[in-house]
């Protein structure tokens, strides 16, 4: 259960990354959210019962620099 006020979306809502981190660790490129989702930093996700998310990713992006 989310301890905070108002509590934090839950795993299966739409806006699920807006939950607050419970644990952060930036120099491995991930996040753990309150709602159980592994925040990844490139935008993927997976979700609290093993799915995975793709990132998101802007129109016209190929993940090539240019």
């Amino acid at each position: 259960m989310c301890p905070h006020k108002p509590p934090c979306p839950t795993a299966d809502s739409s806006d699920l990354d807006a939950a607050l981190p419970t644990a952060s660790h930036p120099e491995q490129g991930w996040s753990l959210l309150c709602n159980g989702v592994l925040l990844f930093e490139d935008t993927g996700k997976l979700l609290p019962d093993g799915r995975p998310v793709a990132p998101c990713r802007p129109a016209g992006m190929t993940g090539a620099a240019a």
